[in-house]
């Protein structure tokens, strides 16, 4: 297996196609899965990014400026056609039957989808073998959905195309235990989810907001996801606090950002070597960014409380003894 490009911390970069790196990966070695993949597998190539990069939309939506902001574009679901769907069934099925040798029992996989296409990711992801635990809805307002109908926006004013989106889909599997969930704990420390506190189970509602542009900045992709949601996700995944946690489509590195603010080793791949620079600028930027001031808010059905202060003091004191101890 070839050097990552650079090291952040305890945080590994890889320019690699993610198949051909897990193929060459360890078994048994990578604890968690934290990832935000491709959906219609095309508006990540050279056509269709130059395309959002001069706002002429193809896949990507523009939105347009609204309360003199600027929205962020945002990949069409709903224009893939069934040949689409099904290449999207047959790579995440093959992406799922990649990750099984190199997870250890009991490791969970977390997966950022949408409501149009989380159906075909599980049941790709399924068939592979890895058990469906349920999903961590992130409810985060955008301007997905709602429209009238196009061209004919006056004549049909009372009319909704799609419900507006107003929560993402995380869908959440685990690969099988070997034994119950206490011997896998013991044996290979996964298997459950980390707590947030000892009167408080990790929910499965977060509530969220759209990445700040201050967040963009640091750390420029289409599909950034904010650090006040993924260093809750990404503290869940690991049951306890110790481990390897892998996003296989890194992007500009923000997982691996939210791994080293909770005192995590990480790895990141990447496919694209243009977000190398990006990932290496944004991943330490991003680390400290909001670390001490993040007001993180898990809430489970129950609508329990946010983490407490103390608890925020603890994990961001902790992760900077792992990074001294790491830089």
């Amino acid at each position: 297996m070839s050097a990552p490009a650079f090291k952040c911390g305890r945080a590994s970069f890889y320019t690699a196609d993610c198949l051909d790196w897990l193929g060459e990966r360890r078994a048994r070695s990578i604890h968690g899965v934290v990832t935000d993949p491709p959906y219609g597998l095309v508006e990540y190539t050279a056509k269709e990014n130059e395309k959002r990069l001069n706002g002429k939309g193809g896949v990507w939506r523009i939105p347009p400026s609204f309360d003199g902001h600027n929205r962020s574009p945002l990949p069409r679901f709903s224009t893939l056609s069934q040949a689409d769907l099904e290449n999207l069934f047959d790579f995440f099925h093959a992406w799922a039957k990649a990750l099984w040798r190199p997870l250890v029992p009991g490791a969970h996989v977390l997966v950022a989808s949408n409501p149009l296409v989380s159906n075909v990711l599980s049941v790709a992801i399924q068939t592979a073998d890895f058990e469906r635990r349920g999903e961590v809805i992130r409810l985060v307002q955008t301007l997905r959905g709602g429209d009238r109908p196009k061209n004919a926006h006056e004549e049909f004013s009372d009319v909704s195309v799609m419900p507006k989106s107003q929560h993402e889909p995380w869908v959440l599997f685990r690969k099988p235990l070997e034994g119950r969930v206490q011997d896998n704990l013991r044996a290979w420390k996964t298997g459950g989810l980390r707590r947030i506190g000892e009167e408080q189970p990790f929910g499965d509602v977060i509530q969220s907001h759209p990445t700040r542009r201050e967040e963009r900045e640091l750390a420029p992709h289409p599909s950034l996801k904010p650090q006040s949601f993924l260093r809750q996700v990404v503290r869940a995944i690991l049951p306890l606090g110790d481990g390897v946690v892998l996003d296989p489509f890194a992007g500009s590195g923000s997982t691996l950002a939210a791994a080293e603010a909770v005192g995590y080793r990480s790895i990141g791949i990447e496919m694209d070597p243009s977000y190398v620079e990006v990932a290496r600028r944004g991943i330490p930027a991003l680390r400290e960014h909001l670390v001490v001031h993040d007001r993180r808010r898990a809430v489970g059905r129950n609508r329990s409380r946010p983490t407490s202060p103390a608890k925020l003091r603890e994990d961001a004191s902790r992760a900077k003894v792992h990074r001294e101890g790491a830089d």
